[in-house]
């Protein structure tokens, strides 16, 4: 592995728009430098041999030139309401993306601020009800007796960070929407965005360049 310079050298191992704390994300991106070439999936066994259950390094490539910031700046976004319908999601949803601004307040370090989250926001739906929560499998399996609206969202990786957290605090500015309980945020996937505001796949180029 290659470190930096300077009299207290570090690995040279980047995160990429690291999902932010209390979310499950199943598209987590790192850089890792290395000295010598090796082979990529020499590399992800040994690295996925390391990492606790439920972290695993699904692929390693070998970039084909430029980093990972260039091809990265959306998320898309998974968030279920246990306990709110589709029907009232939707509606809430609509106020939203209707609005040319909403303004939400975050605790910061810094103290409270207040963020417009609308400009970050992409696009937002109501995915329909399947029957099957994404958490069935986990710790946290949901009342399959109540209803459960799903938004998926691709929110653009803006400063200041628009998180889900924040999209649920500008539904309830629009719409009064409050989940009885907590919601819970799964980032599905991240890239650059297309012209239909979709995302590309940012190691598209490099398994292009491994052909």
């Amino acid at each position: 592995m290659a470190y930096s310079q300077g009299f207290s050298p570090h690995p040279k191992v980047s995160w990429v728009g690291a999902a932010p704390t209390g979310v499950a994300s199943e598209a987590e991106y790192v850089e890792v430098s290395v000295v010598d070439r090796v082979d990529p999936e020499a590399l992800r066994t040994a690295l996925d041999a390391v990492l606790p259950p439920g972290l695993d390094v699904l692929e390693v490539v070998q970039s084909a030139g430029g980093t990972l910031p260039e091809r990265i700046e959306a998320s898309a976004w998974r968030v279920e309401l246990p306990g709110v319908s589709p029907e009232e999601l939707t509606e809430a949803v609509t106020a939203l993306m209707g609005s040319a601004s909403v303004e939400v307040e975050r605790l910061t370090k810094d103290g409270k601020k207040i963020v417009d989250v609308r400009p970050a926001i992409v696009s937002a739906e109501v995915e329909a009800w399947t029957g099957t929560h994404s958490s069935d499998a986990g710790h946290d399996a949901r009342d399959l007796s109540q209803p459960c609206g799903i938004l998926m969202t691709v929110v653009r990786q803006t400063t200041p960070t628009v998180r889900p957290d924040d999209v649920l605090s500008a539904l309830r500015v629009v719409a009064d929407l409050v989940p009885p309980v907590p919601a819970k945020a799964t980032r599905m996937a991240q890239g650059r965005l297309d012209d239909e505001g979709g995302l590309v796949d940012p190691l598209a180029l490099d398994r292009a360049a491994e052909v």
